[in-house]
Order: C-alpha cells, then sequence, then structure tokens
C-alpha cells in the first residue's frame, strides 16, 4: 500500500506549510544582501528566516521593514505579517538598522526565491521510495488551528498498494470520526481521500490519532489498520491571563534598593514552549506616577523597588497596572492586564519632637501626687502604633525622686507629676530636661534622618507655704544610766520651725511612755525621770526605751517624733540558778549539771563562779562543786552517799562579784530513771486556803449542824403533837421498790405530806413521833411494819391521813434506832440535793421532784415515799433547796471530806 506523494498534493493543501525552509546567507555581504529560499504560499506569522542583525550594527536600538507584509524580530528572525504568495518573478524588502544616539543607520536587502525545482527532484526520489518499499506506512499530516476553509477541507490522501491488484475501499476510526467530536473527519471510500468539516480549536484537541483500514469489496483486509494522527498547528489566539485580577502587596518604607514587593503570575493556553507562550511582564501605569519607585522583572514578574524615596508620610499607597504579553513581548503579541495595590507600612522613620523647647510652671511645696504639666509632641509616624506612641523620660533634675512622668495613651502627651514633696527652704526652683522617643526603635536604614533623642528644658518653680514644726530626724536618742535617780534632767527631743530653722515658740507634749518614767519639759523638750529606769523591764529591748513626744507650732500645726532612751546598764542584778529540785538517780547518774542566767548586760555577766558556802559537814563530806563553762558547773556526790532528799546551798558569783546562794534540794534516789522518784517531802509552796475559803468552810459546818439540829427537833416535836407512834417515822423512811404507781400523794422521808409532779393537791399522810431517852443515848422511835398499804384504804378523789388508813387500831412493831442510824440515811440524801444545786450554772436552787419506786406489792400500809423536804411544814428540810450559791463551795469541801 503507498500513498501519495506531498509534491502532488502542494497545490492549496495546509502539509505545504511544512516544508524546510532553506536560508543561505553570506557573511561578506551581511549589510547587503540576504536570500531566503520559500515555497510559493506561506500563510502569516510564519518565520521565513533570521538576518544576522549584529554583524552588520551591533549598537542598533531601531529596526523596520520596507515591506509590511514582513516583521523583524530583535534577534533578526523575519516573520510573515499576513499570507504571502510568491509568483515567478523574485521579491525583495529592505531591513533598516538604526543607532538613535550615535545618528547610525544601516541597511540590508532580503531577497525571497521560489524553490519549486528542488521540491519537484525531492518528489520524484521519495516516489520510486515509497513504490520500492510495497507497505502500508504512515503518513506525517497537520491541520491549522482555527482554519478558515473552504470546507470540506482536503488533508492528504490515503492509497494502499494492494490496490493494484484488487478493489480497494477506504475507512476510518477513532476521535473525531466515531468519537467526540463526531464528523469531524472523513474518507472518500474509493480514492482515499480525507477531508476535515470544520475548524478545530487546538486548545480543546491538539492531536487526533485516526486509524485507516483498507479493505476488498467482500471485507477481506488487505492490509494491517494504519495509524493516521493529525497534529492542530497552533494559533496565537489566546490572551495570556494573570492568575489574580488584583494584587495586594506590603512593602516598608524602609525598604532597601532591589527589596521584594511581591510576584505576579500570568498564564497562557496557547502550546507551551512556543512564542505564542512565551511572556513578558512589564508595569504600564504607576498612580502617583512620579518618581518612578518599582519595576517588573519581565521573564519573572517579580516587582521590586528601585528607589530610596518611599515615604509613608508623603504617599502610603501605590496602584500599578500590570501588563503581560506573549510573543516574547513583540509588539504584534497578544496582551492581559491586572491591577497591582502597593500599601507602604510604616517605619519609626520619623523622631518625636516637642513643640517648644522651654516650659515653665509652678507648684505649691508639699504638694505630691499632683499633676503640674502637659507636654505635646509632634510625630509623623502612623497614628496609635509602637511607631508613634511616645515614651518621656527625665534625663537630669530628678536626682531625688521628687518627679514622674508618663505618657497619655490618648493623647501621647507627656503628663509630668509631683510624687514627692518639695521644700521651699531647700530649693526655690528645679530644672528637669526631659527627653521623648518612641516604644519601637528609631530605624537607621534610611538616610538623611534624624536619630538623636529630642529633648526640652522644664524649670518648676516652688511656691513657699506657711508650715508647721518639722520633726527631723524622727527618731532622736539620748542615753541614761540605769538606776539614774529621779529626777535627773537630760535633754530631750528637738523639732524645729522650717521657715526659721528655730526652735523657739514650739511646745512639747508627752504622748507615750509605757513605764511612765519620763516627764517631758513643755517649753525646751528637755526630759527628767519620774522613777527609778530599770533596763531588764519587760517593756524596753535592746536597751532602748522609746517615747513619743509631739511637737507643736504656734499656729496649732504639729509634728510627731520619736525620742529613743537608751538606757546604759549598771550591775544591780545577781546571777540566779535556774534550778529548784533536782533527782540523782544512784548509782546509775554520778551528777547533776546546774546552769545560771543574769539580766544585766553581758558586760556585767558571764563568766560566773560557783562554790558551796559554809555548810555543814555532812554536805561538804559527800557534794563536791567543779566548773562546766561560764554558766555551769556540776554538782556531784561520794560512793558512800545515803539514799535520801538533800538540801545544798550553792552560791553564784559575776564577774564584778555580785552573788546569790540558792539552797537546792537534791533527791538521791535509788532509780534508773528520774521520774520514778518521788520527792519525800515538798516545799511550802504546796495547796493553800486563801481567807474566803476558811470562812466558807466555817460557815458550811456551822450550817450543816443547824439542819441537823432542826432535823431533830422537828421529829421530836411532830412526835408530841400528833400522838402519832414513835415507829411510824422509820416505816416512812425504809428504801423500798415501787409501790402501786398512780398515788397523788407521796410521804415524805420524816412522814410530811410532799407534793407531787402534777401539783395535785397537799395534805398530811403521817407524823413522827418523837424521841426519847433510853439507856442514857438519845435515840429516835421509827415505825417499823405496819399490816395495811396506803392504796387499801385510798378512795376516789380523796386524800388520807395514816391515821384514817389505820382504820383506828394498827399494830406496829417497834424497833429502836440511834442517832447514827438518822445520820447514815439522811447524808446521801442530802448529798444528792447538793448535787443537784451544783449543777444549775446559774445557781438557782433546784425544784423538788419526785422519785420512781418500784412496785411492791399490796399489804403495806404506807404511801408512796417521797424526798424528804415539806414545804407545808415549818421544821421542814425546804430550805436545802434555797441555799444559793455560796453553799455549793462549802459542800463540795464538806463533801471531799
Amino acid at each position: 500500500m503507498a500513498t501519495a506523494g506531498p509534491l502532488s498534493s502542494l497545490r492549496g493543501a495546509p502539509c505545504r506549510l511544512l516544508l524546510t525552509l532553506l536560508v543561505f546567507s553570506f557573511a561578506c555581504e551581511a549589510c547587503k544582501k540576504v536570500v531566503f529560499n520559500m515555497p510559493s504560499k506561506l500563510e502569516a506569522d510564519k518565520m521565513v528566516g533570521r538576518v544576522n542583525l549584529k554583524e552588520c550594527l551591533r549598537s542598533a536600538d531601531l529596526i523596520q521593514s520596507s515591506d509590511p507584509d514582513f516583521r523583524v524580530l530583535d534577534d533578526g528572525s523575519v516573520y510573515t505579517a499576513s499570507t504571502i504568495v510568491l509568483s515567478d518573478e523574485k521579491r525583495s524588502f529592505t531591513i533598516w538598522l538604526s543607532d538613535m544616539k550615535k545618528q547610525i543607520q544601516k541597511e540590508i536587502t532580503v531577497f525571497l526565491d521560489h524553490q519549486t525545482k528542488v521540491l519537484s527532484k525531492r518528489h520524484t526520489k521519495e516516489t520510486v521510495l515509497r513504490r520500492s518499499k510495497r507497505r502500508w506506512a504512515p503518513i506525517p499530516c497537520s491541520m491549522q488551528e482555527n482554519s478558515l476553509g473552504p470546507f470540506p477541507l482536503f488533508l492528504q490522501q490515503v492509497q494502499s498498494d494492494a490496490a493494484q491488484n484488487y478493489t480497494v475501499f477506504y475507512s476510518i476510526s477513532g476521535r473525531g470520526v466515531d468519537q467526540e467530536p463526531l464528523n469531524l473527519f472523513f474518507i472518500e471510500k474509493s480514492t482515499g481521500n480525507l477531508y476535515c468539516t470544520r475548524p478545530v480549536d487546538r486548545e480543546e484537541y491538539d492531536i487526533f490519532d485516526l486509524i485507516a483500514y483498507a479493505s476488498t469489496e467482500d471485507g477481506y483486509s488487505v492490509d494491517l489498520p494504519l495509524p493516521l494522527p493529525i497534529r492542530v498547528e497552533d494559533e496565537n489566539d489566546n490572551h495570556p491571563i494573570f492568575t489574580e485580577e488584583t494584587y495586594n502587596f506590603e512593602v516598608s518604607e524602609s525598604s532597601r534598593l532591589g527589596a521584594t514587593v511581591g510576584v505576579v503570575c500570568a498564564t497562557d493556553r496557547d502550546e507551551p514552549d512556543t512564542m505564542h507562550t512565551r511572556l513578558k511582564y512589564s508595569i504600564l501605569k504607576q498612580t502617583p506616577r512620579s518618581p518612578g519607585l518599582f519595576s517588573v522583572h519581565p521573564s519573572t514578574g517579580v516587582i521590586t523597588v528601585v528607589s530610596q524615596y518611599l515615604d509613608r508620610e508623603v504617599v502610603d499607597k501605590y496602584t500599578l497596572i500590570m501588563q503581560v504579553q506573549d510573543m516574547d513581548g513583540q509588539f504584534f503579541g497578544l496582551t492581559g492586564t491586572s491591577t497591582c495595590f502597593i500599601t507602604v507600612q510604616d517605619s519609626n522613620d520619623h523622631a518625636p519632637s516637642f513643640r517648644q523647647n522651654a516650659y515653665k510652671v509652678s507648684v505649691e511645696e508639699n504638694a505630691v501626687n499632683v499633676e503640674i504639666l502637659r507636654i505635646p509632641i509632634e510625630d509623623k509616624d502612623l497614628i496609635n502604633t509602637a511607631n508613634w506612641r511616645a515614651n518621656f523620660t527625665i534625663l537630669k533634675g530628678n536626682e531625688n525622686g521628687h518627679f514622674k512622668i508618663s505618657t497619655d495613651k490618648k493623647t501621647n502627651e507627656g503628663i509630668l507629676c509631683v510624687v514627692k514633696p518639695l521644700n521651699y527652704e531647700e530649693n526655690h526652683q528645679v530644672v528637669l530636661e526631659i527627653g521623648v522617643s518612641n516604644e519601637s526603635p528609631f530605624t537607621t536604614d534610611i538616610p538623611f534622618r534624624v536619630t538623636s533623642m529630642n529633648t526640652a528644658l522644664v524649670t518648676v518653680l516652688v511656691k513657699d507655704q506657711d508650715e508647721g514644726p518639722e520633726c527631723n530626724p524622727t527618731a532622736q536618742y539620748v542615753w541614761i544610766k540605769e538606776n539614774s535617780a529621779v529626777g535627773s534632767k537630760i535633754n530631750g527631743y528637738k523639732a524645729y520651725d522650717p521657715e526659721t530653722k528655730s526652735s523657739n515658740g514650739l511646745r512639747y507634749k508627752k504622748l507615750y511612755d509605757p513605764e511612765g518614767w519620763i516627764t517631758i519639759d513643755e517649753n525646751s523638750g528637755s526630759i527628767k525621770t519620774s522613777k527609778i529606769l530599770d533596763r531588764e523591764a519587760a517593756t524596753s529591748r535592746n536597751d532602748l526605751y522609746n517615747i513619743t513626744v509631739l511637737a507643736i507650732g504656734q499656729d496649732g500645726r504639729s509634728c510627731t517624733g520619736t525620742l529613743v532612751i537608751n538606757i546604759e546598764d549598771v550591775n544591780d542584778n545577781a546571777p540566779e540558778i535556774l534550778q529548784n529540785y533536782l533527782v540523782i538517780c544512784k548509782p546509775k547518774m554520778e551528777y547533776t549539771d546546774i546552769s545560771a542566767v543574769d539580766p544585766d548586760d553581758l558586760v556585767h555577766g558571764a563568766p560566773f563562779y560557783f562554790s558551796m558556802p559554809n555548810t555543814s559537814p555532812e554536805i561538804n563530806r559527800i557534794w563536791t562543786l567543779s566548773k562546766i563553762n561560764d554558766t555551769a558547773a556540776r554538782l556531784s556526790y561520794r560512793k558512800n552517799a545515803e539514799f535520801q532528799e538533800y538540801n545544798v546551798p550553792i552560791t553564784v558569783k559575776d564577774r564584778e562579784g555580785q552573788s546569790a546562794t540558792k539552797i537546792l534540794r537534791v533527791n538521791l534516789c535509788d532509780c534508773t530513771h528520774p521520774s520514778q522518784c518521788v520527792a519525800t517531802s515538798r516545799s511550802a509552796g504546796g495547796i493553800s486556803l486563801g481567807k474566803w475559803a476558811i470562812l466558807a468552810i466555817l460557815l458550811g459546818v456551822a450550817l450543816l449542824s443547824s439542819v441537823l439540829l432542826t432535823l431533830v427537833c422537828g421529829v421530836v416535836g411532830a412526835r408530841k403533837k400528833k400522838g402519832v407512834p414513835e415507829d411510824l417515822a422509820q416505816q416512812n423512811l425504809i428504801i423500798s421498790n415501787t409501790e402501786a404507781p398512780g398515788d397523788d400523794k407521796v410521804c415524805s422521808a420524816n412522814g410530811f405530806m410532799t407534793q407531787t409532779i402534777n401539783h395535785s393537791g397537799h395534805g398530811i399522810c403521817g407524823t413522827m413521833g418523837s424521841g426519847i431517852k433510853n439507856g442514857g443515848q438519845e435515840t429516835i422511835e421509827m415505825m417499823k411494819g405496819g399490816h395495811h398499804t396506803l392504796e387499801s384504804c385510798r378512795g376516789h378523789h380523796h386524800t388520807h391521813t395514816l391515821d384514817s388508813c389505820r382504820g383506828g387500831h394498827m399494830e406496829m412493831d417497834n424497833a429502836r434506832y440511834n442517832y447514827s442510824d438518822w445520820h447514815s440515811f439522811t447524808q446521801p440524801r442530802l448529798r444528792e440535793k447538793l448535787h443537784l444545786c451544783n449543777q444549775n450554772e446559774d445557781h438557782v436552787p433546784s425544784q423538788d421532784y419526785v422519785l420512781t419506786y418500784n412496785y411492791e406489792g399490796r399489804g403495806s400500809p404506807v404511801g408512796s415515799v417521797g424526798c424528804c423536804s415539806e414545804k407545808q411544814e415549818e421544821d421542814g428540810l425546804d430550805f436545802l433547796n434555797n441555799l444559793e450559791a455560796k453553799f455549793t463551795a462549802l459542800a463540795e469541801t464538806c463533801t471531799k471530806r
């Protein structure tokens, strides 16, 4: 299978444009004549050849063509500006090269020749080769993007060598035929001519890979399928486009030359690596226009700073119209634009400055924490930034710390204040040197800018005031010897008038004197001792005694100071042994240590000298004393000492001879630890009773005797008056269990009726007989036994006496008890009453109460037994409930005994 040669279809076919152009250059005639060989027809924007312009005029800055159908690039490339058709006649044009500065111009003549004969020979040769190979092979083919037709547009002819022997039919498939875009290509079945039906966009389809088939009428494939690629030649039909419609960049006003501002970027949909996509960037317009501060790299799109005149305070924002152009920036290339906004960032390139160089202000003396001056400044940097905010500093004149300056965050003013009182008498005026700077450091990269700190002078005039006395220094010291005589006079506290520097006319008053040792003279301030000063007193510390003094001026103003009295110590205290009682376990402990202290000053104290004064021979024989250190000694015993308590006198003397003797009680004990021994005798410092305690005890004994006497008399008198058998009282005093419950009346121990809990009524249940003498000893008859209980005789809502319960006759078993039995019975009851009195915190006498007893059953002739008091009887024991609080202490003492 073979295909028709390209020469057979040159006329009117786009494939003819792919033929190689032969360029012949004659170096010796570089500035005279250049010959280009080209086909008879050439489309627009096709390269014809290249001319070496440097050999003709290296400094040319203007290149022009005499023929508008041709354009010449800077590198000497010659392109067609429109479609060119060459006739048999030769065609030529001239290239003019000009150097505008040197006023030089040269020209190059370009001749265009037709190459028909050469192609004809080549066609003949290629035809012979293809016929001899006899094979089905791909044929390179292309078509122009956006071709104008006419359509259908013939592309090429496909033929198979099998057509010489068979009737061959041709067909194609692939994208553009039976795949999208459908029906773009078709082939004539019998001839094999391939056609395109409509224009093609290369940016959508850059190549079509078709497959051609050759078969006989009955469907027999006479050859293998032939890949048939059709390439779409690019046309510069797409404008370059920036990736952003607007760009926003920031640059510091202190940027150096060449600093990068930002990068712009554009894309082109045309075929890569061709002139159609070779882009160049440029700045079309800058607003504000002058001066030109920025440039852009033509290939990379990097925008840089090219001037040192960036000043945010003059222009803070620039607008650049950026342009990108394909065809390597040639004037016929397609373009695109974008807007770039460049914001100039503030730098601290303007130092703050004072509006005035000098200020004057006045202030009252002794004024404190007052604002005296506001200092405005000027700063051209951006407001409310660290480059604008001011820091004020007092450089000179504030060595004593009287002033302080701060910044008002809103107005950026300096606020000068007095923080320490000024004294007119010391200084009438103060001159301050104040400097100002910014929070951020000053930028040093910008030339011709002043970097030194701006300063101003502030003169502060101090106004005089009528002041009161001044206590300066606040604490003044005087020295007085300890134990000085009363009335000793010493110079005291001195205040002065700051106006006159004198103490005349001032009065003094003592505000505080802890011990009352000192009196102060009202006019002179001198002091006298009103008591003997004791350095060892508790209120003095470190030999110092402080007195607070008030100094009063003639106008009533005052000040307060401290008079510090340094009490000089004298040796008026002897050393004192700390121990009083010592225990020595023999034989485990061979000695014991004793120590002493001296409240006097150290110069009058240790070293101490311990000794045993003239004592009994027995003490000297058993005990020995040796020194341990300046304040302690060791007391040792001999082996033959007996176990007992010894009184050992010890004398201790300080370095100046002051001495004291103390008798130590030393218990020499047979033990292993001192805690195991108990002293055989105690010192006189044991428990002692005061005069009020002794008196309370005597009153308690007398009161208790009267109580007992009253009880005896009451029992005897009741027995004589009532005629009750003498054993009846004994019947009621027996301690028994609870009887029948519910009785409203109970009998007291002495036979008198007592009040129940519910206070339902009062009555007499029985009486106690009188006592008689028997065998020389006074006894009391008490009832014992009985045949009836109170319950058996109790009627409904009636109260009965014990006589009525007996029914007029009652048999009793009499028994006699002496006084000791009566005392043993009443004593516990009395203690119980006293205990109840003692429990009341307010010392209010406790009310009577009813005890609960167990039930003993029927048959008892007595009623319920109550307490031993009866309010209705004059000789009862009610007084025990009203003994008052003083009886409590007496009762406790008697109870313990």
